[in-house]
């Protein structure tokens, strides 16, 4: 923890961006840093840093961002904002009010919003300094960071390699220390994956527990949601206590019950884990994963959790089938406008072609059939979850992989045929409406990251996060370890 601040230990700008976003809150709200210095310290961070890997784009003027640094100090006895001073890059999936808001897409380069996504203006609201925006694969779609706007995010331990998606901004700039704590989305595994992918930590909120808006569609809404990313379990439900509660023009959200941060305050008291594996042999795996998740749950027993084998009797092809025409049904049909359009068709990438045209093609049995499998998999979970406390899954099928390869063409052998497939593991939580964090497991022999994915049962969010932090403190690197 930070020591109290005199004249003759003053942190360095270095020791400023490695403090924790709950150590830096509390430094600040104590007054034993300025926000002037804790953004200028992240803003040197990130003109040291951002030019190698480009994680955050459309970042503000810095002589902007300190004047509103010095405008918080000098009102900081009337602030109480939980997140008063911490500088933060907002996804360029989220509409940032005044700052430009890309989606990765050159249909949208210039684009500059009116007003703020739900959760952004709650972030705002407790006293946030928004800096700029975090790297997105266009329209969010694949798990690999590139677009024709502001290029690839490279990985935080290799740059060689693709720092997954869609959050890939977000897990790198959290990964290197450019901000202190990070908002993500997730529909298929975005804020898992990337996280997986640069060593940090990613949580897959409950559907409904973030309020989705203001420009959604409930039918969007009820796969894809957006949460917290942060370098430690303490931070993202920091950021989640922000994002969290019922909206009213958010039909699908609810109240939350307390505070996450301070319900982590009560320990885990362990559990029954279902370690789903491979699903039988059913994904393709690349070879050291599943090993490295082994060990991983091999220390989450020693914190009193029970670790027990379990594959599920269910039809795990035709699920996935399900999630591609839902999620067609719902992202393609949404970026349908531009396809009909030639002028803008041409500026898309191939797979958001690929969703529009196949989502085209839907019928309207196909989609109820779709959402009847979904149904059912909900139940498979609801049973699951009467014998177990958690469901253990990797994060990824497969190693952060050469940036140039816009997705893998093979896992394991197996071919791929479809730009997603390969992350057809992080589905599962999507399709329950499951919260899910993705917790670091380590680096094969290649010195890639990988993670694995801690699903708990629907608004069982806290479990999940109790879990997390109980996973967390078996980690080398933690204080006691």
């Amino acid at each position: 923890m930070m020591r109290p601040r005199t004249k003759h230990a003053v942190p360095s700008a270095g020791d400023i961006c490695r403090l924790s976003a709950v150590e830096l809150a509390d430094a600040i709200r104590h007054r034993k840093l300025s926000v002037r210095e804790v953004v200028t310290a992240f803003l040197d961070r990130i003109e040291a840093v951002n030019p190698l890997v480009n994680a955050i784009v459309s970042l503000r003027d810095r002589g902007d961002i300190l004047r509103e640094a010095d405008a918080a100090d000098s009102r900081q006895a009337s602030e109480t904002g939980t997140l008063f001073g911490l500088p933060i890059a907002i996804k360029d999936l989220a509409s940032t009010i005044g700052l430009r808001t890309s989606f990765g897409s050159p249909l949208f380069a210039d684009f500059v919003p009116q007003e703020d996504d739900f959760f952004v203006e709650r972030i705002r609201d407790a006293g946030a300094i928004i800096i700029g925006k975090t790297n997105v694969p266009e329209f969010g779609l694949g798990s690999n960071t590139y677009n024709n706007v502001f290029g690839p995010t490279l990985n935080a331990f290799d740059p060689a390699l693709t720092a997954g998606g869609s959050s890939g901004g977000a897990a790198v700039a959290l990964a290197l220390d450019m901000v202190p704590v990070a908002d993500g989305s997730d529909f298929g595994g975005s804020l898992r994956n990337p996280a997986a992918w640069n060593n940090v930590y990613g949580f897959r909120p409950s559907q409904g527990l973030v309020p989705a808006g203001p420009d959604f569609e409930v039918f969007h809404a009820q796969m894809g949601v957006e949460g917290p990313m942060g370098r430690n379990v303490a931070d993202m439900a920091l950021l989640l206590d922000v994002q969290a509660g019922y909206h009213p023009r958010a039909p699908l959200s609810y109240e939350k019950q307390g505070s996450f941060l301070a319900g982590l305050a009560t320990p885990s008291t362990g559990g029954r884990v279902a370690w789903l594996g491979d699903l039988g042999g059913h994904l393709p795996v690349e070879p050291g994963i599943l090993g490295l998740c082994e060990a991983a749950l091999g220390r989450l027993a020693g914190q009193s959790f029970v670790i027990e084998p379990l594959l599920p009797d269910f039809d795990f092809e035709a699920l996935w089938q399900a999630f591609v025409r839902l999620r067609q049904a719902s992202s393609g049909c949404a970026l349908q406008a531009h396809y009909d359009d030639p002028a803008k068709r041409d500026l898309l990438k191939p797979e958001a072609i690929w969703e529009i045209e196949n989502a085209m093609r839907l019928t309207a049995p196909q989609i109820r059939a779709a959402s009847v499998i979904r149904t059912s998999w909900h139940r498979t979970l609801l049973s699951i979850f009467d014998r177990f406390d958690l469901i253990a899954l990797p994060t990824a099928q497969v190693f952060p992989f050469d940036v140039t390869t816009h997705w893998p063409s093979e896992v394991a052998g197996r071919p791929m045929d479809s730009y997603h497939r390969w992350m057809q593991v992080s589905a599962f939580a999507t399709l329950g409406g499951c919260p899910a964090v993705n917790v670091p497991v380590g680096f094969d022999e290649k010195s890639r990251p990988m993670g694995m994915q801690l699903i708990g049962r629907p608004r069982g969010d806290l479990a999940v996060l109790r879990a997390a932090a109980a996973y967390e403190a078996t980690l080398p690197w933690q204080a006691g370890a």
